[in-house]
């Protein structure tokens, strides 16, 4: 059934074996992509997202102290998204993929040492560049690449669903193992036996990195992401052409707006604890429901998307993220109910996870030329990816001067009304880009 819808072919026996090698290469490229786009983010941020409450009290941090850190991994990603796509129109993307990382995956190992908060703030500086600089755009064009201009929705539900899948099944198993390393029970752990057990899946998470480098030199095809003279290339025309279209800042807002609802998804573990008194283990169980709902979210949303229209289900995905984050908000959760909790996650993470499916498969409705959709991609990403750089501080801000319950309502109240911004702006891309494809047909 995968295999059909991605291909195009129905799955008969006869035609199953004329699926050639050519399609079963592409098929290994699209997983290769799934794993190594969310590989690259296994440090700087699934084991925070994972293991926040553990983390916060192994380095002797607080909530305000690690959005500092992420604020200066933000800071660097912004200029880091405008200077990648001509690193990677110069340089072969497969090698870049591979550096960046081995190079994110060696900064693990000074993680794993537990290092002061200064250190660990120029950890998050450097994955700023090994994360984003030497890797981004090369993923993208891949993705681009791989689904073509007619699939774009498809292309980006699946890898984006296929990179959920991954850290879905690895923060499970790490949440697995965390409650393996830890000789007693997690509310009985002491500090140091937290370390350990933090520290070594620190080592864990490194090495399975390691190891994508590994994959991605073995399987991933160095013309799958070669470079042409049409372009994609960042410069400062191509720019200028590119916010000229009211449809790229209305984008850029969608991206800004749905990545928040992201940077939220931090929170659902320290919110299991601070709100119902979860000990670290069981809080980190709760994270994990969000993890799984994205490969289902991604991967719907990207196929509807290309069924339907793109920004009809983008419009779809923010009212059901404004009704969850203002379930959370309204404080109506209470008491030890596990099931309530976790149904009211999921839901909030459907639309956020969705949305994530939909990011850049907009492109095809509003019709930006390729030979600035560099350019136009640039500028989109440093709009919308700038919660990197206010969400953490604010998240600090919010939970640490609101202890319990509280804090977490603000946050959520927070999402809610970008939720409703988003909301907006999808409603008028959408009239834009009606207006734009009825230009065209008109041509």
């Amino acid at each position: 059934m995968i295999i059909s819808w991605l291909f195009g072919i129905s799955l008969e026996s006869s035609q199953f074996h004329a699926l050639g090698t050519s399609k079963i290469k592409k098929l290994l490229t699209l997983i290769t992509l799934m794993i190594v786009g969310e590989a690259i983010f296994f440090l700087p941020f699934v084991i925070t997202r994972v293991f926040r409450p553990t983390f916060l009290t192994v380095f002797e941090i607080d909530n305000l102290e690690l959005g500092t850190a992420f604020s200066v991994y933000g800071i660097v990603a912004m200029a880091s998204y405008f200077f990648g796509g001509p690193i990677a129109d110069r340089y072969s993307p497969k090698k870049l993929l591979i550096f960046s990382l081995i190079a994110t995956a060696l900064a693990g190992l000074i993680m794993a040492g537990i290092p002061s908060l200064t250190t660990l703030t120029i950890l998050y500086g450097f994955w700023g560049l090994s994360t984003i600089l030497f890797f981004w755009a090369a993923f993208i064009k891949g993705i681009r690449q791989f689904g073509g201009e007619e699939s774009q929705g498809k292309s980006q539900g699946l890898v984006d669903g296929g990179r959920g899948f991954v850290a879905a099944l690895i923060a499970s198993s790490s949440v697995f193992l965390l409650d393996a390393l830890l000789p007693v029970s997690a509310d009985q752990a002491t500090k140091n036996q937290l370390e350990n057990g933090l520290s070594l899946i620190i080592i864990f998470f490194s090495i399975l990195v390691l190891l994508t480098a590994v994959l991605v030199w073995k399987a991933l095809p160095s013309a799958t992401l070669k470079t042409t003279e049409k372009a994609e290339k960042m410069s400062l025309s191509g720019v200028k052409k590119a916010i000229s279209h009211r449809s790229v800042w209305l984008q850029a807002i969608i991206l800004l707006c749905a990545y928040v609802g992201y940077k939220c998804t931090d929170d659902f573990g320290l919110y299991a604890q601070d709100a119902f008194g979860y000990d670290d283990v069981e809080s980190a169980h709760i994270a994990t429901i969000s993890f799984w709902m994205r490969p289902i979210a991604a991967a719907l949303a990207g196929f509807l998307g290309d069924k339907l229209v793109h920004s009809k289900i983008t419009k779809a995905c923010f009212v059901i993220l404004i009704l969850g984050s203002m379930i959370i908000s309204s404080g109506v959760l209470g008491g030890d109910i596990f099931l309530l909790i976790a149904l009211t996650l999921a839901s909030t993470s459907l639309g956020i996870y969705g949305l994530r499916g939909l990011y850049y498969a907009l492109f095809q409705e509003s019709k930006i030329p390729l030979s600035y959709a560099g350019a136009a991609i640039g500028f989109i990403s440093v709009i919308g990816y700038t919660p990197d750089v206010f969400m953490g501080p604010l998240m600090g801000v919010l939970l640490d001067n609101n202890p319990g319950k509280l804090g977490h309502q603000y946050l959520f109240g927070v999402l809610a009304v970008f939720g409703v911004i988003g909301l907006l702006a999808s409603v008028l891309f959408g009239k834009d880009s009606s207006v734009t494809g009825e230009e065209s047909q008109s041509i």
